[in-house]
């Protein structure tokens, strides 16, 4: 389905339009803008509270590796729930 898109950047990619507002002010080009209307389907996200020794622990750890540390979290978890569940079907077989 084809669409009619106007552009401020006249940009052919992201990452054009991520360049061109890099060194553009949308100040600049309010006037061209208009209200639109869309959905965002995001999934929500939880929160765990973690005591603050293991938090310390995890910053250190996420520094190292190079990512964050909710990034680290959500890795070991899945790796944690991962052998679990084959714990599991290992007990059912």
């Amino acid at each position: 389905m084809a669409r009619n898109r106007t552009s401020i950047s006249k940009a052919s990619s992201i990452e054009e339009i991520g360049e061109f507002w890099d060194t553009h002010s949308l100040a600049d080009y309010w006037d061209q803008t208009k209200e639109v209307e869309f959905i965002v389907r995001a999934k929500r996200r939880h929160r765990i509270t973690v005591d603050p020794e293991v938090y310390s622990q995890i910053e250190e750890q996420a520094h190292i590796n190079g990512v964050l540390p909710e990034t680290l979290v959500n890795l070991w978890l899945a790796e944690k729930l991962q052998r679990a569940k084959r714990l599991q079907r290992a007990k059912a077989a």
